[in-house]
């Protein structure tokens, strides 16, 4: 949990400001998922810090959702192109992928259990990017990889 949060303080993710008035408050809870070997042991525990997005509002909270998928023509094509050329192909994982994302709306969220500040009681973070389980997270992640990947791709018109 202390890794998950000391991610958040790297990458700028929140400020811990006063409570607004008018403004709804989510909840955030942690996951725990242990992550496994090739034989099934247990590697590493990890915890995340995920949003109770459910509690949203479309039109309040949040405006539009967004989930970015690869068309699977698109996918056979790429890896049949990559095998004529005989390109070496690479898997990769970006930890804490969503945290990279910003977002437009305000969000603000209840301080995580187990890491409340106790001379910050009433106090709440606002968020500069996006988190796990926000209704705008997943569009947020797909418009800054895609303004990263403009540096180097073509998106065509049609």
């Amino acid at each position: 949990m202390q890794e998950e949060l000391e991610q958040f303080s790297r990458n700028d993710v929140w400020d811990l400001v006063s409570r607004p008035k008018g403004h709804s408050i989510i909840d955030t809870k942690w996951v725990f998922r242990n992550k496994l070997n090739n034989s099934g042991n247990i590697i590493r525990n990890k915890a995340r810090l995920v949003a109770k997005g459910f509690t949203q509002i479309e039109g309040i909270d949040f405006e539009e959702t967004f989930a970015p998928v690869a068309r699977l023509e698109a996918i056979r094509l790429l890896l049949s192109f990559a095998c004529y050329k005989n390109f070496r192909l690479f898997q990769m994982d970006v930890k804490s992928s969503f945290l990279n994302g910003f977002i437009n709306e305000e969000v603000y969220v209840e301080q995580p259990p187990g890491f409340i500040d106790s001379f910050f009681l009433d106090h709440v973070f606002k968020f500069k990017k996006a988190l796990y389980g926000l209704k705008q997270a997943p569009r947020a992640w797909y418009e800054r990889l895609k303004i990263s990947c403009g540096q180097w791709f073509y998106q065509g018109t049609s």
